[in-house]
Parts: C-alpha cells; sequence; structure tokens
C-alpha cells in the first residue's frame, strides 16, 4: 500500500513539474462574417505538416451552400504551382457565434476518413486582408492574405505579428508560388 501511494505522489509531483503545454492566444477581435467568411484567401505561410509536404500555392476558400451551410475548401498544388491540386474541405461549424473567431472544419480525408479540426484566427486585418490562424493547442499556425503576391514588407509585417502572439516563426515555411 505505501508503495502504491509512494508511486501516486511520485505521478502526481512530475505532473506538476512537467512544463506547460503551449497554448495559442485567444482571438485579438471579432470577425465580421460577411466580410470574413467569403471568397479567397492566399496561404502565404505555415507551419509544416506532412499533407501538406511538397504542395505550394494554397489557398483556402469560404462558401455557402444552398441550405445555409458554411464551407472550408483548402486546396494546394503537388510538386508545383501548376501541378495537381490537392483538396480538403468540410462544413464549419461556428463555436463563438458573435465572436466568430473560433470553429471546427469537418474535412473528410481519403473519402472516408473524418477529422475535426479546431481553428482560431488570432489576428486580422482591419480591412479584412490579411489573418493569422492557429489550432488552440499552437502546435500549427498559418499566415493568409488577400492578395497572392503581398509584398516582402507584408510578409515581414504578418510573420513578426505571428512572432509577437508568441509563435516560433523559424518553424514556418513560405509555400506562397513555389518551394516549401
Amino acid at each position: 500500500m505505501n508503495r502504491i501511494i509512494l508511486l501516486l505522489i511520485l505521478a502526481l509531483s512530475a505532473c506538476a513539474t512537467s512544463p506547460a503545454t503551449p497554448s495559442a492566444p485567444q482571438p485579438a477581435k471579432p470577425i465580421d462574417p460577411a466580410q470574413f467568411y467569403t471568397g479567397r484567401w492566399f496561404e502565404i505561410a505555415r507551419t509544416p505538416i506532412s499533407l501538406t509536404t511538397g504542395c505550394v500555392a494554397g489557398t483556402t476558400d469560404f462558401y455557402d451552400t444552398t441550405y445555409g451551410q458554411l464551407i472550408e475548401r483548402d486546396a494546394c498544388h503537388k510538386g508545383g504551382p501548376s501541378g495537381p491540386e490537392k483538396v480538403f474541405k468540410g462544413p464549419v461549424d461556428m463555436l463563438n457565434p458573435g465572436e466568430n473567431t473560433k470553429f471546427v472544419v469537418h474535412y473528410t480525408l481519403f473519402y472516408v476518413l473524418p477529422l475535426s479540426v479546431t481553428y482560431w484566427i488570432l489576428d486580422h486585418g482591419q480591412n479584412y486582408d490579411w489573418f493569422i490562424v492557429s489550432t488552440p493547442s499552437f502546435k500549427q499556425v498559418a499566415i493568409l492574405d488577400r492578395d497572392p503576391h503581398p509584398s516582402p514588407a507584408t510578409i515581414a509585417e504578418l510573420t513578426a505579428r505571428t512572432r509577437e502572439l508568441g509563435y516560433d516563426t523559424s518553424k514556418l515555411e513560405f509555400p506562397m508560388l513555389g518551394g516549401n
């Protein structure tokens, strides 16, 4: 019995001293869905993940179905901007209506595998010309812009803003038009 108590104490103390899992900061400001959740966004930078390895020229489109369901469609091109398109899409469920900054996309991978991913819009441009999105764990982050060819100054500003939010931007890749 003493051995079990000692093991429990050791296990609990290990949990108490382990570093906290980083989490994304709360979104900076609410979103007007009519301005944000429409049209095309262009991926400027992202955290590398296996699903997008070798993929460039990424886009995110938001659109409503005839039944009023919001859909997110993410796409990129394998091997180069003119390579075959790789698409991930699914319906969106808003987690904080009114603020409209946290949502879940219910993707279906390979036509059968369900995958739900929660996203937080951490910050966005006043004119809805850019945004920074992350998973709540802050393991994945991406920068998107309405302009497919933002200036180097804009890219530097958005990368700096991502760093200000607490993300290690040395982990980002910039696959806008080619090359990861």
